[in-house]
């Protein structure tokens, strides 16, 4: 998939992001895909945002990737996620607005910090379908948040990931009910090093079937 530089308003901010749009295709259901932790390296360029586009490119789906507040050429500065989670809220707006794309029931994915971010924004995102939590780092994250949010969550980790354990995201998922389906990639860390194909296909899988059922 082609992607274009593109510019957005966050706040009084201007992010930068990368768009892709399906050539040739009536508007397409959407993904907004948020990065790992902007003090750590973490940029829209990543193995696992690589990962979560790939699952969706594979679907025909529009999709913006892009770097938070402070990150690349974005304003701005690290915000401790608060900044950020209004910048993943900015971003879906932005996808949103695009004539390509349909106006409802748009996917925003999160990667550990990002995950944090997206699931932070949620509840506040009007035309949100889904929501896709890789790697959330359990004993940092407000889970709460996820009450407040009715539609379809995948949760997905690695079995081997000491911030997001297996049996805490487990028990998260048994929490949410229904409305959440769980992915564990065998042999995976935080990082999903060596793992990018497995992750994109488990999340292939699950947003195909959020997206028949809508």
């Amino acid at each position: 998939m082609n992607e274009q530089a593109v510019t957005f308003p966050s706040d009084e901010l201007k992010l930068e992001g990368l768009l892709a749009l399906p050539e040739n295709a009536p508007a397409r259901r959407g993904g907004v895909v948020c990065h790992p932790h902007p003090l750590y390296g973490g940029s829209m360029y990543n193995n696992v945002v690589d990962a979560a586009l790939a699952a969706m490119w594979r679907l025909g789906w529009a999709t913006l990737r892009f770097n938070f507040r402070g990150v690349g050429a974005s304003e701005g500065e690290h915000a401790n996620g608060i900044g950020e989670a209004g910048d993943a809220a900015a971003a879906v707006r932005f996808l949103t607005a695009r004539a390509e794309v349909q106006p409802h029931a748009t996917v925003l994915a999160g990667y550990s910090f990002g995950a944090m971010a997206a699931m932070a924004a949620a509840a506040s995102v009007k035309d949100l379908g889904a929501l896709v939590l890789i790697a959330l780092p359990l004993q940092m994250a407000d889970t709460q948040k996820l009450e407040q949010f009715p539609h379809p969550i995948i949760l997905v980790g690695g079995d081997s990931d000491a911030y997001c354990p297996e049996r805490g995201l487990r028990t998260l998922h048994g929490k949410l009910g229904a409305r959440a389906e769980l992915a564990i990639i065998e042999g995976a860390d935080h990082f999903f090093g060596g793992y990018e194909e497995e992750l994109a296909g488990a999340l292939e899988g699950r947003l195909a079937a959020i997206a028949a059922a809508s």
